[in-house]
């Protein structure tokens, strides 16, 4: 026999170093795909087998090399194992990610679907093989038996066994409803060892009657399915053992390769080979093409290729008369018998008629009859044992199940249609996943991080601070139970991990820095209860589980409280007294939308203080969440968001940071923590997600941006400044309002309140200079109505007049009278007036000392009253100087006051918005204005100088003189106001002097 030749192209590189890898490699359904993945590569590729010119489709969801793919009979769900020890679920063809249906302690080596895709069978490097329920993703049952690595599995056709095969040669029979071995083959395969990259594989006939294994004399050999007697073997060229095999579609033929680098095709009822092709590498897969006669191969160097045709010409074709399916029956992963329509009765057991628990026991050996009459037996014994069926979830959608069949659809072709998207899985912050023989992260943040890495059973755990001189020295510590989870604060770190054990058990410890007490470490153990989420605060510690209760433990191991949450825990986290949990209020949207709840409570005080939905970018998860450095709640979204939340507009989230503006799409942010204004991320090369422990990440910081629209005037940059100067002032407002109802001193917090505002006015004068530039006067005006120091409105006119806009400077002008008039109606109050000659009247706090001119006022009668300005865009704050003489007007001039009575009342305004607030600043001699020249002495109005005199005391009496000595008092608020902030009824301290002289400088 002529042996052939063919070129395969690449499709996954195997690295610099450019050694083997098991590669994987299969059909769709409707043969208008191909499926591909390597055990170096990270990727999976989607292949257009119809316009092989397209460029292929990555899914780059897995950290590690892909190390097996399986699709569904029906071939709308895609699975993937790989060596980050995950088994992930997709939309096919789409691609779309779903979910972890499951995850393991080591690599994944096979996966298998059962026959209506309701059933995921996974194994590798652990010892069991768990039987996954995919609509739900619930552990049905997990099979122990084998003693080396699982490399193959595969159901039986008739859904009455489950064969697998091992690294060391071993075959195990195993029944699918009790779960118990039928039978153990032990050295029937060849010993690969510790070789990966090609591994033992066996297969059922399409029948379900034979089982094929790779032997030991480099041939192929048969097996009974009842008896697993060995019924004869195929014996041809193969000059070393056999690695991978491959039925066709009709069970006719049988595709081999082999360690000597060649595939034969086996007529399988002549037993001899019929074809042959000689390849440069291994071929490590290969799958038969669902329609035609074609066989798809891939090497052990990522290398694939299409063997078309397959079958020489003359003979019969693969996919002839295949046996139990009808000529509509597009599947083309396991080639299934074609399911039984429904009885009449429509019950759901028929409906689940494929769920491995549904068949009655088999006889260990049974004719060819006898098999036809017990699968008409089956359909009567399925009421009987459904109630043995574990997978509850099957039954509530069976209804569903059953209206589809009612409409004509295949039962078997909806179900995976039917699982709506997955619900984010629970994480801790700061975790990364763990890899064999390396090291992970337990927890990573702000503070320190805490390493694990597992060796010979248990694990080896270290505490590090980022700021050795302060933090603790905490020696190492042995881990037996196996930490997946972990939290660090000043104070200690808590621990946590999953169920394990015969018991299934959770075991959650607490382990404190510094103690007067010995053993002060203290562990709890929950049964049938796992810990999902851990978090640390002063003096408590929480646990979140999977039965949706917050468990909060005091330092000292007391339990305090246990509450009942909404719905299943995504993640936690503690700052001081506050706890913040996530959870899910409702399934995902269609769309793919997380419905997530956040609940912030004291635990000090036993109170909840914030409730509310979550918001994240469309099609995303969340990745992280936590408090910044001074105690602001913040998440970070997949799609590269970050918001905080803030007090403003009654409680919103805002976007702080976005990823995509960035134009960096190659790089990942892992999330670390963040500061008022950066973000502190470990950047990870696309398609990695989480940093290594080693050698330690570098982090980077990144500033905080709004995701601001391109501007008009391009000023994003200063657009942005103001934003969040705004949105600080906001929060430092709040905890000054907050502090001072405590009675604590806010002297510090309002000179930086001060400060602040500053900062914001130079950047509001900033953007009326760009503005200006860019002929957006409105805009301008807008902006100039936002300051909060009389000496910035007078630069922005000094500015405009610069820039030669007469008509703004005017503008500006009005702005400030309008500003100055306010003043003097939102800060006169008269609380009670004393009957004395003086006409004097009483405030409560006088806070800083103005000389002033009022404004003209005609004479009307006796009792003047002015009333108050409201609008928000009349506010203002002026900053005036301490001068031994009066002040001037906007342009420079005296102001006139007409002389009306004695008393003159002008009450404050209701609204905070139109308040005027002075803060005191000296003066270095006579005050200049807007045009540099300097102000008079003097007053030159025949009228009335008012003038405010600072009270040190809160019982001194604050008079306006008038030039005839008449006294009145103004009450002036201590707090300077904003359009973003809120007033405070402290008085003002001369701390602020020094920030002042700063300004003016």
């Amino acid at each position: 026999m002529k042996i052939r030749t063919m070129k395969l192209r690449e499709a996954h590189k195997n690295g610099e170093d450019g050694e083997s890898s098991f590669c994987s490699v299969l059909w769709d359904s409707k043969a208008e795909h191909l499926v591909t993945a390597s055990s170096a590569d990270n990727s999976i590729c989607i292949h257009d087998s119809v316009l092989p010119s397209n460029p292929p489709k990555f899914l780059n969801n897995h950290r590690e090399g892909v190390t097996v793919l399986a699709l569904s009979p029906n071939s709308t769900c895609l699975a993937s194992g790989s060596l980050d020890h995950s088994v992930k679920l997709y939309k096919f063809p789409g691609g779309d990610f779903e979910t972890n249906i499951t995850r393991f302690t080591l690599p994944i080596r096979t996966l298998a679907f059962n026959k209506s895709g309701t059933v995921l069978a996974a194994a590798g490097d652990d010892e069991g093989i768990k039987l996954v329920n995919t609509i739900d993703g619930t552990i049905a049952r997990v099979l122990k038996g084998h003693k080396g690595s699982i490399t193959s599995i595969a159901f039986d056709p008739k859904n009455e066994y489950l064969a697998s095969l091992d690294s060391i040669g071993t075959v195990i029979f195993w029944e699918l409803q009790s779960g118990s071995t039928l039978h153990v083959l032990k050295a029937i395969a060849p010993n690969n060892g510790s070789d990966v990259s090609v591994m033992n594989i066996l297969a059922w006939s399409p029948d379900g009657e034979i089982l094929a294994v790779p032997g030991l004399k480099n041939d192929v050999a048969m097996y009974d399915r009842d008896t697993a007697e060995r019924l004869y073997s195929l014996r041809g060229d193969h000059l070393q053992p056999i690695c991978f095999l491959s039925w066709s579609p009709n069970g006719k033929y049988l595709a081999t390769s082999g360690l000597d680098k060649q595939i034969l095709i086996w007529d399988v009822d002549k037993k001899q080979d019929i074809d042959r092709q000689k390849f440069s590498e291994c071929i490590s897969c290969m799958a038969w093409k669902p329609h035609g006669n074609a066989l798809a191969v891939i090497d052990i160097m990522g290398k694939y290729g299409v063997w078309e045709p397959a079958v020489p010409s003359p003979m019969k074709s693969p996919t002839e008369d295949i046996p139990g399916l009808h000529s509509n029956n597009g599947n083309g992963f396991l080639l299934f018998d074609e399911e039984e329509e429904p009885s009449a009765s429509g019950s759901l057991s028929d409906l689940n008629e494929d769920s491995f628990d549904e068949s009655l026991p088999p006889s260990r050996k049974r004719l060819r009859q006898q098999q036809k009459n017990e699968d008409e037996r089956k359909e009567d014994s399925d009421d009987e044992l459904e109630s043995i069926l574990k997978f509850e979830s099957r039954k509530k959608s069976g209804h569903s199940k059953k209206d589809d069949l009612a409409n004509g659809k295949s039962g078997s072709r909806n179900v995976i249609l039917n699982v709506g998207p997955k619900m984010q899985e629970a994480f801790q912050p700061g975790a990364t996943p763990a890899k064999d023989g390396k090291r992970n992260f337990l927890c990573y943040n702000m503070l320190g991080s805490i390493t694990t890495m597992e060796h010979d059973g248990y694990s080896h755990i270290e505490i590090d601070f980022h700021d050795t001189s302060s933090g603790p020295r905490v020696p190492a510590m042995t881990d037996y139970f196996g930490f997946t989870m972990a939290s660090l604060s000043e104070n200690g770190c808590a621990f946590a991990n999953p169920c394990k054990g015969e018991k299934n058990m959770s075991t959650l410890m607490f382990r404190p820095f510094s103690t007067w007490a010995n053993n002060s470490e203290w562990s709890m153990r929950f049964e049938g209860e796992e810990v999902r989420a851990v978090a640390l605060g002063n003096s408590w510690v929480a646990a979140v589980t999977s039965i949706n209760f917050l468990r909060i433990f005091t330092h000292g191991g007391l339990q305090r409280y246990i509450l009942s949450l909404d719905g299943p825990v995504v993640t936690a986290a503690g700052f001081k007294d506050e706890l913040a949990v996530v959870m899910h209020i409702s399934p995902s949207l269609p769309s793919e939308e997380q419905m997530l709840e956040f609940k912030v409570f004291n635990i000090q005080n036993g109170t909840q203080s914030l409730r509310g939905r979550l918001p994240l970018t469309p099609g995303s998860c969340l990745t992280w969440f936590g408090f910044s450095d001074d105690g602001q709640l913040s998440s970070f979204d997949s799609k590269g968001v970050l918001r905080v939340y803030t007090n403003l507009y009654g409680g919103s989230w805002l976007p702080l940071f976005s990823a995509s503006k960035l134009n960096k799409s190659e790089e990942n942010f892992w999330v670390v923590g963040l500061n008022t204004s950066q973000l502190f991320c470990v950047v990870c090369k696309s398609p990695e997600s989480f940093p290594q422990c080693t050698p330690k990440p570098v982090l980077t910081l990144l500033d905080l941006t709004f995701p601001l629209a391109s501007s008009d005037l391009g000023a994003d940059s200063l657009e942005n400044e103001f934003i969040m100067h705004n949105m600080h002032l906001s929060q430092i407002q709040k905890s000054i309002e907050e502090m001072g109802a405590l009675g604590h001193d806010i002297t510090s917090l309002d000179d930086e309140a001060f400060d602040l505002e500053t900062s914001l006015d130079r950047c509001i004068l900033r953007l009326i200079a760009s503005c200006c530039n860019g002929d957006k006067l409105v805009r301008a005006t807008e902006l100039v109505k936002l300051l909060s120091l009389e000496k910035s409105v007078r630069g922005a006119i000094k500015l405009v007049t610069a820039l030669k806009l007469p008509n703004l400077a005017e503008r500006f002008n009005n702005i400030l009278e309008e500003k100055l008039l306010n003043e003097a109606a939102g800060n006169t109050v008269l609380p009670h007036i004393k009957s004395n000659s003086e006409g004097s009247i009483r405030a409560n706090n006088a806070a800083s000392t103005k000389f002033f001119t009022a404004p003209d006022i005609s004479k009307t009668s006796d009792n003047v009253i002015s009333p108050p300005l409201n609008t928000p865009s009349s506010t203002f704050s002026t900053r005036t100087q301490n001068a031994e003489g009066p002040a001037i007007d906007a342009i420079g001039t005296h102001e006139h006051v007409t002389k009306t009575s004695n008393n003159i009342i002008l009450p404050p305004s209701n609204k905070l918005s139109s308040t005027f607030f002075t803060r005191k600043q000296k003066a270095e001699g006579p005050a200049k204005d807007s045009n540099g020249t300097k102000e008079h002495d003097q007053t030159t109005a025949p009228g009335k100088t008012i003038e405010v005199r600072n009270s040190r005391s809160l019982k001194d009496i604050n008079c306006v003189e008038e030039t005839k000595s008449r006294e009145t008092n103004q009450q002036i608020p201590s707090r300077p106001s904003n359009p973003f902030a809120k007033s405070s009824n402290n008085q003002e301290t001369s701390s602020l002097l020094d920030s002042l002289k700063k300004m003016k400088g």
